[in-house]
């Protein structure tokens, strides 16, 4: 049977079942697959259909009404990382650290933007043109980015960046050379006694994967709370543990609550710990507020070409929300954050920690970098196990944070 074919059943039952579903009560997903499979029957009568063609016509429909669609197979995907669907007929997923165009496509713009709301309206957010970019998630945790039309030129864009049904640990990342274990080692004494740890790295450098495995690192009998503008970290083993989101303002009036508001809340929850997801602006100073005010152990990330560069982004972001001396700034810098670890992507697509830095103290004004630990290549330029990825190695010990001085 031509593929042509199957498509034309699938939407025939698709549009039987969509046209007899009882909108006035809540239906189950039993009795979706129920009239599938009635349906089904009627339409294929007469003809003969292999088990495997009759699975396909009925997971595609039930997907199609009660799922993602054609993403539905693509979000379940292990080895998928990130789903990027520029308009209805094109969408790309990298594998394997590989970027490649599937022959999957919706129907139609309208299916897609179907889609697009049961995303949004699962975690009680509004997409439309008057609002046409959105944060979301979906159920397994994916980060979702939404972008219509009109700032979407080329139709609706859905960037899905999936992360692992069970959180990468550091043991694992140890196995794949993306950190040593003396620095391992090193992090995990770090967070046990309560230092300030800032990630930063570019876009897809594995920032939340790392701090998902740096937070199974604190103890299980502390308060913790995490803030994210949407809720992906995967922390474990914590009983007393608080999450919030962050919301958009909505048609109905609904207030918008950002994450220089839920920092402010969260210093009134008597945490041990605050969890910033990341910093994007002027709730960088609350974050560093938060880090100052005896919440030791805190952490949090942000976008950055390096470490250097990172503190000076830091600096950027405090000022977009106070008018306050630079020098101040970078004093509120340097005395909330103990270390700063910088991870990149490298070109064989893999994802390393690169630098970890000690945040010392300003020296003329400046903020100084003490490192402990480099990547750094040899002679030749390259290691001679590694191939052209250098190794982490120890350059340093800590001189200003006294409870992770060395005995």
């Amino acid at each position: 049977m031509q593929d042509k074919e199957i498509h034309g059943i699938k939407q025939r039952i698709r549009s039987l079942v969509c046209n007899n579903i009882d909108l006035s009560r809540e239906i189950s997903d039993e009795e979706v697959r129920q009239m599938i499979q009635a349906f089904m029957k009627e339409e294929l009568q007469g003809n003969y259909y292999s088990i495997r063609q009759k699975e396909e016509i009925a997971g595609w429909v039930f997907a199609s009404i009660r799922k993602l669609d054609v993403l539905q197979d693509l979000v379940e995907d292990e080895q998928i990382s990130e789903i990027m669907i520029n308009g209805p007929e094109q969408i790309f997923v990298e594998k394997k650290g590989s970027i490649i165009q599937l022959d999957k496509r919706f129907d139609s713009k309208e299916r897609l933007e179907d889609v697009i709301q049961q995303i949004v309206s699962g975690v009680n957010r509004t997409v439309n043109e008057s609002s046409p970019i959105v944060d979301a998630r979906l159920e397994n945790g994916s980060r979702v980015n939404i972008v219509l039309s009109p700032p979407a030129i080329n139709g609706p864009i859905v960037t899905i960046r999936r992360f692992p049904e069970c959180a990468i640990t550091m043991d694992k990342l140890i196995e794949l050379d993306s950190i040593s274990p003396q620095a391992a080692t090193f992090l995990e004494h770090a967070v046990k006694r309560g230092a300030n740890i800032f990630i930063s790295g570019g876009t897809g450098s594995g920032k939340t994967t790392f701090l998902n495995a740096l937070a199974r690192f604190i103890p299980g009998d502390e308060r913790i709370i995490t803030i994210e503008d949407s809720a992906e970290l995967q922390i474990r083993g914590i009983a007393n543990l608080i999450r919030l989101e962050t919301r958009n303002s909505i048609a109905e009036g609904c207030k918008e609550i950002t994450i220089r508001d839920l920092i402010k809340s969260a210093l009134r929850m008597r945490p041990d710990r605050i969890i910033v997801g990341e910093v994007r602006g002027d709730e960088a100073i609350d974050m560093l507020q938060a880090f100052n005010t005896g919440h030791d152990g805190s952490l949090s990330t942000g976008h950055a070409n390096s470490a250097q560069d990172m503190l000076y982004r830091l600096e950027t972001m405090v000022l977009m929300g106070l008018d306050i001396p630079l020098p101040a700034v970078r004093r509120q810098i340097s005395s909330g954050i103990d270390i700063l670890v910088h991870l990149a992507r490298m070109q064989d697509k893999s994802r390393r920690v690169v630098e970890i830095y000690e945040v010392m103290d300003l020296e003329e004004n400046e903020i100084v970098l003490h490192p402990l630990f480099l990547r750094k290549r040899n002679e030749s330029g390259e290691d001679k196990n590694k191939g052209s990825v250098a190794p982490l190695i120890k350059v340093g010990t800590v001189k200003k944070i006294y409870k992770l001085k060395e005995e």
